[in-house]
């Protein structure tokens, strides 16, 4: 079963399966990416919902099942993304973080990995740092322009809406490992 959505966007993006074939670690932003970036605030100030993608969760899943490593850094702090994070069971949760390639580094150091070895998704000016410096940078479709220029994959889908399954789904298929977890899925 192909995904039609990924098989366009390498055709496009061709050395994106010879980058996802290193990565043991996705580093994820939030808004814009796990979510569509939209913030409902109400009068009083506090930020009341968030709309993830449940796809994207499963694919986050996925990663994990076959030993990635996955981890968010995001710029706000929010219970609601703190609270999902944990209900994926990614340990490395990093929000209100101002500098996240000084989290980048430390994060890669304690996993003893390389930035080859890692991927991120960002779609805004905070996550360029990272996503120059990882082997593998992607970005939702709606990402600001400076982060597509240097993006390696430009997703087919917008952020909440699949982008990150979409990259989990590259990862997956370079590893060898999308058509066993899909035939298991299944039994």
């Amino acid at each position: 079963m192909a995904n039609t959505f990924l098989t366009n966007s390498l055709e496009r993006f061709p050395q994106a399966i010879e980058k996802a074939q290193q990565i043991k670690l996705l580093i994820l932003d939030v808004d814009g990416v796990l979510t569509d970036g939209s913030l409902f605030i109400s009068a009083d100030g506090l930020e009341h919902l968030k709309v993830f993608d449940s796809l994207d969760g499963h694919g986050l899943k996925m990663l994990q099942s076959i030993g990635l490593k996955c981890a968010i850094i995001s710029g706000r702090k929010s219970e609601m993304v703190q609270k999902r994070a944990q209900s994926l069971g990614l340990e490395h949760i990093f929000l209100g973080v101002e500098k996240k390639t000084l989290v980048l580094h430390t994060l890669l150091q304690d996993l003893q990995l390389t930035p080859k070895q890692c991927a991120a998704i960002g779609d805004d000016w905070p996550d360029l740092g990272v996503l120059k410096q990882v082997g593998l940078a992607a970005c939702p479709a709606q990402a600001h322009d400076e982060v597509k220029k240097i993006a390696h994959y430009i997703c087919a889908r917008n952020g909440g809406q699949g982008a990150v399954r979409e990259v989990c789904d590259l990862i997956l298929r370079a590893q060898d490992c999308y058509n066993k977890l899909l035939l298991e899925s299944f039994q």
